[in-house]
C-alpha cells in the first residue's frame, strides 16, 4: 500500500479528481468529511468541544453549529490551537483506522489517496511520495465560488487569501493537474495521471524496485533545482535526526550543464550503521535501496572510506538518486566539492561535459567516466587548497 497527498486550493476543482481517483480503485481519505464524522451528534470529538467552547456551539438538533463554533474558535490564536488540539488528535485517528482496514496484495497494492485541503499550510507535503496539486487561476476560482457555490464574492476572495498561496503550493506539487478546462478534461488528465504514474509507483514501492532510465544527456532544467528540494524535505521529515545535512549535487546542482535527467541528493549521516538506518525509512516516501550498490569507486587508497548506501526512487515521473554517505569521508567531501568545482569553474564544466558525451557510447555510462574521476580528483583538491574551499552549511 502506498499513501498520495491530493490538495488543491478552495474552488480548484479537487473534487473532480477526488472522484476520478475513486473510480480508479483509490481509496480516498477526505480530511473535510472526517473532520464532520468526528463532532457528529454522541461523539466523543463533540463533547469535548462543548466542554472546552460551551454548550452555546449546539444546533437545536444537538448538532453542531458550525458558525457558532468558528465565532468563538477563530476569535484569537489560544481559542484556535485549542479547536486544533482537540480536532486533529481525532481526526488523526480516524484516518489510522481507515489505513488500517486497507487490503491489498503485493500484485495489487492499494492506492490510499488523502485528499487533504491544507496540505501544504501544515506541512504533511514531504510524508508522501507523491503530492498532486490541482490547480486554477484565483479569478476563475472567484467565479466558480460565487457562480456554483453561491458564496459572495468577497467571501470567496477571503477564503481564497486565508489558504496557501498558488506559488507555496506549487512548490509542493509533483505533478500540477491544470483546471482551466472542463470537467472532463481533468477527469481524463487525471485518468492518465493514475495509469501512467500512480500505479507504477505504487508497484515499485511495493516491490522495492527502483527507476533506473538508460543513460540521455539533456539541457539545464531549473526545474531540477524544485525536485531536489521535495526530495530533501522528505528525507529530513523520515531520517530525523539520523541526517545530519541533505544536499543537491551532481550537474543537475550545477546552472548550465547538460545532465541526465536524474536528480542526485547526498545525505550526511554520523556512520553507515546510520546509513542502514535509512533503508525502511526512505522506502515509504519512494526511495528503495538499491542493495547491489555498497560503495563508490575509490580515488584514493583508503577504499574502505568510499563506502555508501544508494537510494533510487521509484516515480517513473522523475529519477532521483540519494547517495547516503558518511560525514567527513573523501566520497562525502567530494561530491559536494565537484559540484562547486564545476559551478566555479566554466573550463571543467565543458571538459566534464564532452567526457559525458563520449561515454554515452559507452557499454557502460559510469564505468566510462571513471578514468576522468580518477584524473579530476587531484585536481579538484588543489582546487579547494588554493581557493579555500570549505563545504557550505
Amino acid at each position: 500500500m502506498i499513501r498520495i497527498g491530493l490538495t488543491g486550493g478552495i474552488g480548484a476543482g479537487k473534487s473532480t479528481v477526488a472522484r476520478t481517483f475513486a473510480e480508479c480503485g483509490g481509496v480516498i481519505i477526505d480530511s473535510d468529511k472526517l473532520a464532520r464524522e468526528v463532532v457528529e451528534p454522541g461523539t466523543e470529538g463533540l463533547a469535548r468541544l462543548v466542554e472546552a467552547f460551551g454548550a452555546d456551539i449546539l444546533a437545536p438538533d444537538g448538532s453542531l453549529n458550525r458558525p457558532a463554533l468558528a465565532a468563538k474558535a477563530f476569535a484569537d490564536d489560544e481559542q484556535r490551537a485549542k479547536l486544533n488540539g482537540i480536532m486533529h488528535p481525532l481526526i488523526g485517528q480516524r484516518r489510522a483506522e481507515i489505513i488500517d482496514a486497507v487490503t491489498d496484495t503485493p500484485e495489487r497494492p492499494a492506492v490510499v489517496v488523502e485528499d487533504i485541503p491544507l496540505l501544504v499550510e501544515t506541512g504533511m507535503a514531504p510524508s508522501f511520495p507523491l503530492v498532486v496539486v490541482v490547480h486554477t487561476d484565483v479569478e476563475t476560482r472567484v467565479r466558480r465560488l460565487v457562480e456554483f457555490r453561491g458564496m459572495p464574492e468577497a467571501d470567496a476572495r477571503a477564503r481564497i487569501a486565508a489558504q496557501a498561496t498558488d506559488e507555496q503550493r506549487l512548490a509542493a506539487a509533483d505533478v500540477v493537474l491544470d483546471n482551466s478546462g472542463s470537467p472532463d478534461d481533468l477527469a481524463e488528465r487525471a485518468r492518465r495521471l493514475w495509469r501512467d504514474r500512480v500505479l507504477p509507483l505504487a508497484h515499485n514501492i511495493t516491490a522495492r524496485q527502483p527507476v533506473r532510465p538508460a543513460p540521455a544527456l539533456v539541457p539545464h532544467d531549473p526545474a531540477w533545482a524544485a525536485a531536489a528540494q521535495r526530495i530533501m524535505a522528505r528525507v529530513r521529515l523520515m531520517g530525523g535526526d539520523k541526517v545530519i545535512r541533505v544536499d543537491h549535487i551532481g550537474s543537475t546542482a550545477v546552472p548550465g550543464l547538460d545532465a541526465r535527467d536524474v536528480v542526485d541528493i547526498q545525505v550526511t549521516v554520523a556512520s553507515l550503521a546510520a546509513a542502514d538506518e535509512l533503508a525502511e525509512a526512505l522506502l515509504p516516501v519512494g526511495f528503495p535501496r538499491v542493495d547491489a550498490v555498497t560503495a563508490d569507486p575509490p580515488l584514493d587508497d583508503d577504499a574502505a572510506r568510499w563506502a555508501k548506501r544508494l537510494h533510487a526512487a521509484a516515480d517513473p515521473g522523475r529519477p532521483a538518486e540519494i547517495h547516503v554517505r558518511v560525514q567527513g569521508w573523501p566520497n562525502q567531501r567530494f561530491g559536494l566539492l565537484l559540484r562547486d568545482w564545476l559551478a566555479a569553474d566554466p573550463g571543467i564544466r565543458a571538459e566534464y561535459l564532452e567526457v559525458k558525451r563520449a561515454a554515452l557510447d559507452a557499454p557502460d555510462y559510469a564505468a566510462a567516466k571513471r578514468p576522468w574521476f580518477a584524473r579530476a580528483y587531484p585536481r579538484a583538491l588543489a582546487w579547494a587548497e588554493r581557493t579555500g574551499w570549505q563545504p557550505g552549511p
